[in-house]
């Protein structure tokens, strides 16, 4: 965590080059410049920004910077004697109540922790989503639902997805509809529960030679559309080594910003329990490639992929999905 610290007085200079000694990756900032003026300097180069200085000054030169908890460095306020340590900004996401604490510990000082998961010790359900890899669909919801477990102890979770472990403050509940949290890579349009996306589905794809991009986003929209499938549950395609040059494709894979891989016929050829075609193998020498692709590209260390989907035609494009396997843990 690169982290800088800027100090106004004497007394908090010295306190600055204490920590400093003590936190990796961390400086002083030392120039001749306003108080705001560094602040606005250092917002988008370092991880965490330290105050030393009343928490009024912070404020005021923090007011303009603030965009997103995911971007926005974590802030620390102290006074100039180490004796309060106040986790000001992005205290969860950006790390500033553990720095905070850690930072207190050392210099024998108090952090100042005032999210309401941490004071009460019930999770934290941007930090869970972020640890087990899930898409907050969200916001507002997310925020209803951390108030709501504050305030009733425990929320009521549901998820299509193995965990070997939950927080314990989530209770399992057997049907999506009482859910509090949903796990899941499925549309659930009007749903009250924050939906946490595992980005879990690989889709397949087979084309003809000068497929355009727009073709390919036509097919796999409409895919996830007849299937009850989010959109944003993907998180790559895959095909043979032959359409590795095929510019509709790549340019495909580039505007969602997401990995395309390919494999070759042998590969393709051993996947079982896919389907098969005399064309396809007459014209690439794989029985199949929407299908197999995508069950290759699901492959994880937990296994296998699975076909969920089996392919669908459209005029230039093939596709198929794929789910890879995930465990969810506390």
């Amino acid at each position: 965590m690169k982290t800088a610290v800027i100090a106004l007085t004497r007394g908090g200079k010295e306190l600055a080059e204490k920590i400093c000694r003590l936190q990796p990756d961390c400086f002083l900032d030392s120039r001749d410049l306003p108080v705001f003026t560094k602040m606005a300097d250092l917002w988008q180069e370092v991880d965490a920004l330290i105050c030393i200085m009343a928490a009024g000054i912070a404020v005021r030169g923090l007011a303009n910077l603030c965009q997103d908890k995911k971007k926005d460095p974590c802030v620390l306020v102290l006074d100039e004697k180490g004796r309060f340590v106040i986790s000001l900004l992005s205290g969860h996401l950006g790390g500033g109540n553990r720095l905070a604490t850690d930072i207190a510990r050392v210099l024998g000082g108090q952090a100042v922790i005032t999210t309401a998961s941490d004071v009460t010790g019930h999770t934290a359900l941007d930090l869970w989503a972020e640890k087990n890899s899930l898409l907050v669909e969200s916001k507002m919801k997310l925020t209803a639902m951390s108030a709501k477990l504050v305030n009733e102890g425990q929320l009521q979770f549901f998820s299509e997805y193995e965990y070997k472990s939950l927080p314990h403050d989530f209770q399992p509940v057997f049907t999506p509809e009482d859910a509090d949290i949903l796990v899941t890579d499925r549309d659930y349009p009007g749903c009250q529960a924050l939906i946490l996306r595992p980005c879990t589905l690989m889709v397949g794809l087979g084309c003809n030679r000068g497929t355009r991009r727009e073709d390919f986003k036509t097919a796999v929209d409409e895919l996830c559309q007849n299937e009850g499938l989010a959109r944003n549950a993907i998180y790559g395609f895959a095909s043979i080594d032959l359409k590795n040059d095929e510019q509709g494709l790549l340019d495909f894979a580039f505007a969602e910003g997401l990995s395309l891989r390919f494999y070759n016929k042998e590969q393709l050829n051993a996947v079982q329990g896919v389907s098969s075609s005399a064309a396809v193998l007459a014209a690439t020498g794989a029985k199949g490639v929407a299908e197999p692709a995508a069950v290759l590209g699901a492959e994880t260390d937990l296994g296998p992929g699975q076909l969920i989907v089996r392919k669908r035609k459209w005029k230039d494009v093939t596709a198929a999905v794929a789910i890879r396997q995930i465990r969810l843990s506390a």
